[in-house]
């Protein structure tokens, strides 16, 4: 069991294949929530956290971890969202810009 602190930001794969080849593949942004917030459920995460991204097929996936340019868990959490949201409507999302990631940072600072 993997415990995450509140706030904190992590990735969930899942990977099925057969002889075939792979016949499944999922990866879920997750937030972790504090105490009492609201979460949604996702299966082998217990009890469930923030639904930052959501993205069924391995090409989907390669395709915006290679593209985000820096280390995923570093990256701000509404740009995952962001991701989310345009691949669901068909839609390419925006790059994740060195001057978002910064804005991002000043923003923890600020926050913190």
């Amino acid at each position: 069991m993997v415990r995450f602190s509140a706030g904190s930001v992590s990735a969930y794969v899942r990977w099925a294949a057969n002889e075939h080849g792979t016949i499944a593949s999922r990866i879920d942004i997750l937030r972790a929530a504090p105490p009492c917030d609201p979460i949604s459920t996702v299966p082998g995460v217990a009890p469930g956290g923030e639904i930052l991204l959501r993205l069924a097929s391995w090409p989907k996936i390669q395709r915006v971890l290679e593209a985000l340019g820096i280390d995923p868990k570093d990256a701000a959490p509404d740009h995952w969202s962001h991701i989310h949201n345009r691949i669901s409507v068909g839609e390419n999302p925006r790059a994740y810009s060195r001057a978002r990631h910064r804005a991002w940072l000043l923003r923890c600072k600020v926050e913190g």
